[in-house]
């Protein structure tokens, strides 16, 4: 009978210790995770606008993105995240190619929500 009791309480203990969860194991500590241009926007922008929008521009993109302030400028004053959101082929950016994933566009709104913040 003693031997059926340890087991029954080892059994409880260690169900108890596996399923503990703490909240802050949970969540992200968003505070240091904010999404900046060097680490996040930078590779998008390269990867998607740089062909027409270089420094010169080419294929008849009005400004350059090679940089943070261009970037910066264009979400601000020029209806960058129109663009690249837009459904319209005729308006949508990148100009001739498909549509950024949503992922992408999510990232870039999020930036802009959080400041547009450079590094």
């Amino acid at each position: 009978m003693k031997i059926k009791n340890l087991l029954y309480l080892l059994l409880v203990i260690s169900f108890y210790n596996c399923s503990y969860v703490n909240e802050d194991d949970l969540t992200e500590n968003l505070s240091e995770d904010l999404v900046n241009y060097e680490d996040n926007i930078k590779t998008i922008i390269d990867n998607n606008c740089i062909a027409c929008h270089n420094n010169p521009p080419v294929n008849g993109a009005p400004m350059s993105l090679t940089t943070y302030s261009n970037v910066k400028d264009a979400i601000e004053n020029r209806s960058l995240i129109n663009r690249i959101s837009s459904t319209d082929l005729g308006f949508s950016m990148p100009f001739g190619g498909p549509r950024l994933p949503q992922n992408l566009i999510d990232l870039l709104l999020l930036w802009e929500a959080e400041g547009l913040i450079e590094n």
